[in-house]
């Protein structure tokens, strides 16, 4: 699991190191809680990705949870490989992880990516929608001649175009041979607004307090939003197999309170812009698009 020391990753990890006989191993930075296993890993580091994976190369993997997130205020960041931050560590990171781990998926498996109401234009969110899945020019934003001139938007619409990265690689995933012949459910889950997460926290001070206040009972006066423990419960019952998906669903999003299956954004459901994306992120990676 990735993104498992706060916020809704930290309950859903608390209930799926609670069931009987599951053993958790945590990728994170920082070390996670009492009773879990925790690696290292900084998704802002491919080699740090390829370590943690490497530390993996024994284990049969049963549930792969892929949710680590984050939102920066600004788009002028980038990670020590030269990629934009946002785009690295939501994005590209877990691709590398997903490729490197595929091999060690259990039979009837589980993958997870954690997505965003953000990618979808009809959701009409703050944050602005995403123009495109290019991992190029994702990657390197300075090279797209639509890139934002103001920051704060490069920052926000940075965010919202990883998270249809995430909808893009759950759908190619499906579709690989891996997948089909390890007979893997994959889900691409959208916690909805879900105040109190540590999400916002590169965002003006302003903006954070707001955040920590909805996130405790005030949130009631605004009843879209989730709590971080029903948001994280309802992850951890995908990831453990507890809710399955219908047939043929796999974009399934947290409506106050309620897992709800429901299509993703038009573009995510582009079959061109997935195969482009899981083609140029294997470049970007260093692998070839399809394994051998």
């Amino acid at each position: 699991m990735t993104g498992g020391t706060s916020g809704l990753g930290a309950h859903a990890l608390k209930q799926m190191a609670r069931e009987p006989g599951t053993r958790v191993l945590l990728g994170a930075r920082t070390k996670g809680p009492v009773g879990v296993e925790t690696l290292p890993l900084d998704l802002a580091r491919l080699d740090s990705v390829r370590s943690f994976a490497s530390a993996l190369e024994a284990a049969e993997i049963h549930a792969l949870v892929l949710n680590a997130g984050l939102s920066l205020h600004e788009g002028s960041n980038r990670t020590p490989d030269g990629f934009e931050t946002t785009f690295a560590v939501n994005h590209l990171s877990h691709y590398l992880l997903l490729r490197l781990l595929l091999p060690r998926m259990a039979r009837n498996g589980i993958v997870t990516f954690t997505g965003s109401a953000t990618h979808d234009p009809a959701a009409k969110t703050i944050i602005p929608a995403p123009r495109h899945a290019d991992a190029q020019l994702l990657a390197y934003p300075d090279r797209d001649p639509e890139r934002d001139d103001q920051s704060r938007t490069a920052g926000g619409r940075a965010y919202s175009s990883s998270k249809l990265c995430a909808v893009l690689t759950a759908r190619a995933l499906a579709t690989q041979p891996e997948a089909h012949a390890a007979a893997l459910t994959v889900v691409a889950y959208d916690p909805g607004p879900t105040p109190g997460t540590g999400l916002l926290r590169d965002a003006p001070a302003p903006v954070r307090a707001m955040w920590r206040i909805l996130g405790t009972p005030m949130r009631a006066v605004v009843p879209r939003f989730n709590s971080v423990a029903a948001a994280g419960a309802a992850l951890a019952d995908i990831a453990t197999g507890s809710t399955v998906p219908p047939p043929g669903e796999y974009h399934a999003r947290l409506v106050r309170g309620r897992l709800t299956w429901l299509p993703p954004s038009e573009l995510a459901r582009s079959d061109d812009a997935m195969e482009a994306l899981w083609h140029d992120s294997a470049q970007l990676v260093g692998l070839p698009a399809i394994s051998r």
